[in-house]
């Protein structure tokens, strides 16, 4: 029986195969762009592995109902309370008193850790204890962003599937049955950049197409500012972490936007409602420099997945941006 999740069938079919031949694994990390659909994945697992129904997940019985809606006693998704995101030392003692404890009332204890490459060494260090000593009837299932940002011992110790972007045809498809128009469905699903948890939260929430905009608008505003108007504003940016990785997202779409635009014009273009600004951006650019962009954007994203200096990495980048006049259809 597929699993209720858009894309990923093949890591949805490996673990319904193990766990049909009873060859679960103790831990699995799950890595991948932002809302790609990781922990939709985890959950689904942490209901196959609790559901007493054949074809497990059902999705309808009282246990998979409650870890769908987060109050299942013997699953727990926990998400780091330090600065972006982080993994605390001691959320990761927690996890490893209640792992101690056997299953209140199904099969298996599931602990989902959310971006567990966002944590630090102390915590990072004390998670990999349990992972080398798991408790009977635990399964962690771990999160992350890449694996390459992560403890070499972590990852060996874990069933790793990397999750890689959804093609935007499959979202689509997924938005229009839900409901969604044609036309709205195309586009949410161009802008998602391969990620169906965003493209979902974009169809009930119009204030993240609206965040999107402006964020564009942001890169557009850059362009034409002096250095010390960059440095200004990357100071403020530095300051939110997550904003400054949401940020980096949408302009990483709209460099290789500016790419594609040197390559065989619009067809492929992410930013389908944004193509009469980026034309005229690519048309003064080279080539060269627009897959420059894509790279300092890249390597400013991966700064900051590597815990690096906020403010200095945003600053970084913003003093390598191209620099343009401003033009009056950029409002």
């Amino acid at each position: 029986m597929p699993w209720p999740i858009i894309g990923h069938e093949w890591a949805a079919s490996f673990l319904r195969q193990s766990l049909a031949a009873g060859k679960e694994s103790h831990a699995y990390l799950f890595c991948g762009p932002p809302q790609v659909g990781k922990t939709t994945l985890a959950r689904l697992l942490a209901q196959a592995l609790n559901c007493a129904q054949p074809g497990a997940p059902c999705g309808a019985c009282s246990s998979c109902t409650r870890i769908a809606r987060g109050s299942h006693p013997d699953v727990q998704v926990i998400q780091g309370r330090g600065a972006g995101g982080r993994l605390l030392i001691d959320q990761v003692r927690a996890l490893q008193h209640d792992a101690s404890l056997a299953p209140y009332e199904g099969r298996r204890r599931v602990f989902v850790l959310r971006q567990i490459d966002l944590a630090l060494d102390e915590p990072s260090n004390a998670l990999l204890k349990t992972l080398e000593e798991p408790p009977a009837r635990v399964v962690l299932i771990l999160t992350a962003g890449r694996r390459a940002t992560l403890l070499p011992t972590i990852v060996s110790r874990c069933q790793v599937l990397e999750l890689r972007a959804v093609p935007p045809e499959l979202i689509e498809q997924a938005l229009c049955e839900r409901g969604t128009s044609p036309e709205q469905a195309r586009l949410i699903a161009r802008l998602s950049t391969g990620r169906p948890g965003w493209a979902l939260q974009a169809v009930q929430d119009n204030t993240l197409l609206d965040q999107r905009k402006q964020d564009v608008g942001q890169l557009f505003a850059l362009l034409a500012a002096s250095p010390v108007e960059r440095i200004d504003a990357a100071g403020k940016l530095g300051r939110d972490v997550s904003a400054a990785r949401r940020l980096l997202g949408v302009w990483l779409a709209c460099a290789r936007d500016l790419v594609l635009l040197h390559d065989g014009g619009p067809r492929h273009v992410v930013n389908v409602d944004d193509v009469e600004r980026l034309e005229p951006l690519a048309a003064t650019l080279s080539l060269a420099q627009a897959w420059a962009l894509v790279a300092a954007i890249q390597e400013t994203a991966q700064q900051l997945a590597e815990n690096v200096n906020a403010r200095l990495a945003v600053e970084g980048l913003f003093l390598r941006l191209p620099y343009r006049r401003a033009a009056q259809h950029d409002s």
